[in-house]
């Protein structure tokens, strides 16, 4: 006789949620653990919060003279610079957690694999495009490129999930790291004379 659970026609597919979302909490109590609650994660987030505030301020401060704006660049391309030091050193302070976590990750991904190998975890509303293709349906047998693989199922979820874990619990990058410092980021509009 069939336990219920398995008698569910999108068990398959839950229980790759499910282990997701289990192995997303277990990837962010090592981060946690090896990153979040020492004194150096912490002192490097808030200069980090501190200096993209104040780079912020000295933007929109449009009241400066044309003498003092070399100054005010100056200054503000001092900011950045210390910015970037700083997200920097937060990228390579989160590097050490990063092993463990993929680690993690390939383990559980390899157990999945095993567990669902040539099997249709789920099925897609729709046809994806031809590269999608390629990974929905990775090492499926049939021509029904609706069925979903668990390769891409396990994919989405564990961007989704642990993105949203991290902003849920506080853990995602501050607000300056997150664009580079300025690096990358196109000017604003609103804000440009």
């Amino acid at each position: 006789m069939a336990s219920p659970i398995s008698s569910l026609k999108y068990s398959d597919g839950l229980t790759v949620v499910g282990i997701s979302i289990c192995t997303a909490i277990v990837c962010e109590a090592i981060s946690y653990i090896l990153i979040y609650r020492t004194t150096s994660y912490k002192s490097l987030k808030s200069s980090i919060d501190r200096a993209s505030k104040k780079l912020e301020t000295m933007k929109t401060d449009s009241t400066a003279t044309t003498v003092s704006k070399k100054s005010k660049t100056k200054k503000i391309d001092r900011v950045e610079s210390s910015l970037k030091e700083s997200s920097r050193d937060l990228s390579l302070f989160k590097l050490k957690s990063g092993g463990v976590v993929a680690l993690v990750l390939f383990v559980v991904f390899g157990f999945l694999n095993n567990l669902f190998e040539g099997k249709a975890v789920a099925k897609l509303p729709f046809v994806p495009i031809r590269i999608v293709q390629k990974m929905s349906h990775r090492g499926l047998s049939g021509d029904d490129m609706t069925d979903c693989s668990m390769a891409f199922l396990y994919f989405l979820c564990s961007i989704s999930i642990r993105t949203n874990l991290q902003k849920f619990l506080g853990f995602s990058p501050p607000r300056g790291a997150a664009g580079g410092g300025g690096l990358f980021q196109m000017p604003d509009p609103a804000k440009t004379n």
